[in-house]
């Protein structure tokens, strides 16, 4: 195993990393996820304004001991992020263990998180992003596959995978329709180290979520799900009835315009993303309720478990029957 792949495991419980949802995702649901025994993460944007990304650090530091799984932080590095240079100086001050880049990799951005010890980890949608991420200093990559929540790529997991794996050895976590204990074994299977999982956490009940989106999670299964660039000028998946509710026709939407590209503000229609217009991966058709975190996890040690288990006794019946 990976020196960092092992430095991650071990004060985790079951191979998952709760992804950073954007709005969604706060103190709560993290602290519960790490207590539970996976990493929880959140994006420094949820915390607004600034002094306030600095009080949830200090909760988190003072809440999360060294018996539960770390917890991470997503940077946006995009151009349009205007505090990315005062909350990576926040995330340095206060030794965030684990940092989760998205959209764009920066040398500066991975030194300083190195300069205390802290992990990157970069979340990519093909080869040729992943190789750029690692070259600029990230520890590890999150491939986001089809079928994820929110920007997503349009590449199967399992070519994602092996193409990565051809060259990199170390720590990644797999995005996409990621929901069950069987699928995060099904995505060490093919190669990865953690299941990357978001959308089934929005139906926790820690989750920040509007009450309305939490149950249309848990009414809508994988056909529910349309992939579309409109909403922010990047392409991702949202909930069919969420786009109907807008006042939109979820079968003949518009292409977007990258160059508007600005979380929250919905960039190229009145209907804002992740406000108005709900992200959502493929995987929530295994969402049947809306749950207390811990309850969630819970259910997925026992899907990993019976999973590995039933592998492991066909793997020695075939090995018998040689």
């Amino acid at each position: 195993m990976h020196p960092i792949t092992a430095k991650l495991k071990a004060r985790m419980q079951l191979p998952v990393i709760g992804s950073p949802l954007f709005i969604i995702s706060n103190p709560d649901l993290v602290i519960a996820q790490c207590k539970a025994g996976i990493i929880g993460s959140f994006p420094s944007l949820n915390a607004r304004p600034l002094p306030q990304f600095e009080e949830w650090l200090q909760r988190l530091n003072a809440e999360i001991g060294p018996d539960d799984a770390p917890y991470a932080v997503n940077l946006i590095v995009h151009k349009s992020t205007d505090r990315l240079m005062a909350d990576l100086e926040l995330c340095v001050k206060y030794r965030v263990p684990v940092i989760i880049t998205s959209l764009g990799a920066r040398e500066d951005v991975n030194q300083a998180i190195h300069s205390y010890g802290g992990i990157v980890l970069h979340d990519v949608i093909n080869n040729r992003f992943a190789k750029k991420a690692i070259e600029k200093g990230a520890d590890g990559l999150i491939p986001v596959a089809a079928g994820a929540g929110g920007h997503a790529g349009t590449l199967s997991p399992f070519a994602l995978i092996q193409e990565i794996r051809e060259w990199f050895d170390g720590p990644v976590a797999l995005s996409g329709s990621i929901a069950t204990g069987q699928a995060v074994l099904a995505a060490q299977a093919m190669g990865a180290d953690f299941g990357y999982i978001g959308s089934a956490f929005i139906a926790t009940t820690e989750a920040r979520a509007d009450e309305r989106y939490k149950e249309m999670i848990v009414a809508s299964g994988a056909s529910d799900i349309v992939y579309s660039d409109l909403f922010t000028g990047v392409s991702g998946n949202y909930l069919r009835p969420s786009i109907v509710n807008a006042g939109m026709d979820p079968d003949n939407l518009p292409k977007g315009d990258y160059s508007t590209m600005n979380f929250g503000s919905g960039g190229n229609t009145e209907a804002k993303a992740w406000k108005d217009i709900w992200g959502c991966g493929q995987g929530i058709g295994a969402v049947k309720a809306v749950v207390p975190a811990a309850e969630m996890i819970a259910r997925l040690k026992r899907e990993y478990a019976v999973a590995r288990d039933r592998l492991a006794a066909e793997a020695g019946f075939a090995l018998a029957a040689e």
